[in-house]
């Protein structure tokens, strides 16, 4: 199995802007990020993809635990890296990017990213989009990076393989 980034690489620990501040999502971030998807549910359907079901409705406290678990353990073992979006002085999560390794050939990465249903309508999303393109591209080793859904529509997505 192909790593997505080589052992030797030196991940971007945090990623400052104006209006946010990109860290690696963690358990503790549970509280935070749970409120920014249940307040955007609406918003935030389709975000990985017409089929997807998240977040849904009936997304637990718990199940946002585990989900963080899940996304803090592997980017210890540095197979995909998730990241909170907070706001300057982290009282409140935004939004997250995750790093994927792809699912389609001829690509090094995947990315996704969200922003919480307030801060989109702020007008944050697109600040964000450009901001995290602009960080991959010269912050890690990647060559050609999927972002699906923004770059490159669902439907042919869906059709690559």
């Amino acid at each position: 199995m192909k790593k997505l980034i080589p052992p030797d690489f030196q991940i971007p620990e945090v990623l400052e802007a104006d209006r946010f501040r990109l860290r690696m999502l963690k358990v503790t971030d549970v509280v935070k990020d749970y409120d920014a998807v249940m307040t955007s549910i609406d918003h935030l359907q389709g975000i990985f993809g017409v089929r997807s079901k998240w977040p849904s409705k009936d997304l637990t406290f718990e199940q946002d635990l585990i989900d963080l678990g899940w996304h803090h353990k592997e980017f210890q073992t540095r197979s995909s890296f998730a990241y909170t979006v907070m706001n300057p002085g982290e009282s409140q999560c935004l939004g997250c990017v995750y790093i994927f390794p792809p699912t389609k050939s001829g690509f090094d990465a995947e990315v996704y990213m969200w922003v919480r249903k307030s801060a989109y309508d702020e007008g944050l999303d697109p600040i964000l989009y450009e901001t995290v393109k602009n960080w991959i591209a010269e912050k890690w080793p990647f060559k050609k990076v999927a972002y699906p859904g923004r770059e490159i529509d669902w439907e042919t997505w869906k059709s690559l393989e």
